[in-house]
């Protein structure tokens, strides 16, 4: 090789290093030594998420992410969902900035080049605008939402007026609009519900547990970022619509014999009984008891159910229609509702099962990465060993999901990894405060997170952990209170017990 060549060379992994150095100076940087392939996983997932930021003129919002399945579409709650791991890195990712994409094609007629796929996805903006706000502190995005535009409180009425007539100034799906609100629940449809195989169809017409807690979710989030916003009009209207929403769940969706919410038959009012990740929606939304919450968590969690050691299967596994290799809805292990499910055990206080099987989900998807080629993230993961989900086609098993899903599908190596496997599950800037789960023995941490103005190092090792911060913030370790100061902390810590709910206050 001769000097020339030999210098370019040099040149360009200089050149490369530096930018990796520059994109993960502005990206938290985990530590886990206890398998650092997680870390190098968590870059992958950044990686191809990377890849999906799209620049499409006449968009409200011309660069946005896009969900790795169509280049001429753009889908609600796969947009929904990809905001709560761009959180983690706002500045890069323009996660927040496409949902503008929706409230103003759908609600200010601007209009789009792309198709909406669809407009009656499931409508949980406020959540995710709430885990947003907890990052960013940004009190006036909140204020533009709830008092000048008003678009939470528009999507959520227009939820409920929707129906088979409905028609708009643009392209949406082909299949239309497929929801009817019939005062005790919504009448649906699978691709509109996004889970667009699952045995629950075989049941319809149906009044669907996730659509009705959905919109309580929404409602409850509404109502609580009213208060940030100053409007207590608004605050209480939500409410009172919240309380509204959750009595009609426990009065009709809750089964008292299995201790779960299920759908409704819309003949009979009776329960289907048939077990999704779709019934953790009601405890999201924090419809359950105390009580109702750990009865469900002891029935779903089974290994026969939708637990196991490959956890939060799309369909429990003693159903007739579940699939051993996943066939879409029909076993598979989705990103989105294992996510979701995680976060309504953490709203309870079950911090073991949601760092139990954030792990082994996040366990199997690097397995499939590291074992089965293509080698990369996907659309969803078979339920039983480590592969992409497939399904049968004349006898034969197809893959027909989607590689390089980062879209939705970089939830794992990101949030559930940063805010399960590590522990740190609640941080919010507008009370510069952190909570930490501190449950791993190895060295571990994360540097670089940033929220609000406030960027920390965090470090576990050895009994000790070490905090560098750039302003002063309340760290909570195992509910321990620990006022961090501007520049180097350290004090004694010790994992918590393995077993116990170590995250409780």
């Amino acid at each position: 090789m001769n000097r020339f060549v030999l210098s370019l060379l040099i040149l360009l992994a200089l050149t490369t290093s530096c930018a990796q150095k520059e994109e993960e100076g502005a990206i938290p940087v985990p530590v886990f030594d206890e398998k650092p392939e997680y870390v190098d996983f968590y870059w992958t997932a950044w990686s191809q998420a990377k890849d999906h930021i799209k620049e499409q003129p006449g968009l409200v919002q011309p660069r946005y992410m896009d969900e790795g399945f169509w280049d001429d579409a753009i889908w609600i709650w796969d947009s929904e969902f990809m905001v709560l791991f761009c959180k983690y890195a706002p500045k890069q990712y323009p996660g927040i900035e496409t949902l503008d994409n929706f409230y103003y094609t759908l609600h200010e007629n601007a209009g789009s080049p792309l198709s909406v796929w669809h407009p009656d996805n499931p409508p949980f903006f406020a959540w995710v605008e709430s885990d947003y706000y907890k990052f960013t502190g940004d009190k006036d995005h909140i204020k533009t939402l709830l008092t000048e535009t008003r678009f939470l409180q528009k999507h959520f009425e227009f939820f409920n007026t929707m129906n088979h007539d409905t028609t708009f100034p643009f392209k949406i799906s082909n299949d239309g609009v497929r929801i009817e609100y019939k005062g005790i629940g919504y009448n649906w449809q699978r691709w509109q519900s996004g889970m667009d195989n699952t045995p629950r169809v075989r049941e319809m017409p149906l009044f669907w547990v996730d659509a009705i807690s959905q919109q309580a979710l929404s409602a409850l989030y509404i109502s609580r970022l009213a208060r940030v916003a100053g409007d207590s009009a608004t605050e209480e209207e939500y409410k009172a619509k919240y309380e509204d929403l959750k009595e009609k769940v426990n009065t009709y969706y809750w089964d008292e014999k299995d201790g779960c919410y299920y759908d409704l038959r819309e003949g009979d009012l009776s329960r289907t009984h048939i077990l999704t990740p779709a019934s953790f929606w009601p405890m999201l939304a924090e419809i359950p008891s105390q009580e109702q919450a750990e009865r469900m968590v002891r029935f779903a969690l089974q290994d026969n159910k939708i637990g196991g050691p490959l956890p939060w299967a799309s369909v429990s596994r003693d159903d007739e229609q579940f699939d051993p290799d996943g066939d879409y809805w029909r076993g598979s292990i989705w990103l989105p509702t294992t996510y979701m499910a995680i976060k309504a055990l953490e709203k309870y206080g079950f911090f073991e099962e949601a760092d139990r099987t954030a792990q082994a989900t996040l366990e199997h998807m690097w397995q499939t990465y590291a074992q089965y080629e293509p080698h990369t993230i996907w659309e969803c993961y078979s339920p039983t060993k480590a592969e992409p989900a497939s399904k049968n086609i004349r006898n034969q098993r197809v893959k027909e999901v989607k590689a390089d899903f980062c879209g939705w599908s970089a939830l794992g190596p990101i949030s559930l990894f940063i805010e399960n496997v590590l522990g740190f599950y609640d941080v919010v800037a507008p009370s510069a405060t952190v909570r930490w789960n501190l449950h791993q023995t190895c060295r571990h941490g994360i540097q670089k997170l940033s929220f609000g103005k406030i960027t920390a190092d965090i470090l576990y090792d050895n009994g000790q952990v070490t905090v560098v911060s750039n302003k002063p913030y309340t760290l909570y370790v195992n509910g321990e209170e620990h006022a961090i100061r501007k520049g180097k902390n350290c004090f004694a810590a010790q994992p918590a017990p393995e077993g116990q709910t170590s995250s409780a206050e």
